[in-house]
């Protein structure tokens, strides 16, 4: 059962996400994997922010580019914590997708990393899962022991 949800807008994300897949593995944390644009398939947007929670998803991570309405429009859906991980490209070269995550109204937050910040993403949905997972904390705790250490 995935712990984590990670929704794309377009299939052209998933160089830019690929470190999310890559950390949640390295730390043993089940995800699901979705590409599904709030423009284009907003039934099944909503239907993958909505569903979650009864399936076990504890944090969602949405990755999005220019306008970056996915992470807004997932975290409207769902009372789960949302991470929006903007991405670079179009005409602003992802701080138009930085400004919209950024920039949620009143009552639908949605946490937001650097842009491109794949990898913090992972990591920090793995420190909201790690407030009640033992184990997980412990392997968090020595990764980032190592990385002082180097």
């Amino acid at each position: 059962m995935p712990s984590v949800r990670v929704l794309l807008g377009s299939k052209s994300d998933l160089d830019s996400c690929q470190p999310i897949k890559d950390t949640l593995a390295e730390f043993g944390v089940e995800y699901d994997f979705h590409v599904s644009s709030a423009h284009r398939k907003p039934e099944q947007t909503a239907l993958l922010a909505k569903n979650a929670a009864s399936e076990g998803v504890k944090v969602i991570i949405a990755c999005a580019g220019m306008a970056a309405h996915l992470p807004g429009v997932v975290a409207s859906h769902t009372h789960l914590p949302v991470i929006g991980v903007p991405l670079s490209g179009g005409a602003l070269n992802g701080v138009d997708a930085l400004y919209s995550i950024a920039q949620m109204p009143p009552g639908v937050p949605v946490a937001g990393v650097a842009v491109n910040g794949a990898k913090n993403a992972a990591l920090l949905a793995i420190q909201i899962l790690a407030t009640s997972d033992e184990a997980l904390a412990a392997r968090l705790k020595s990764f980032k022991e190592s990385m002082a250490r180097a």
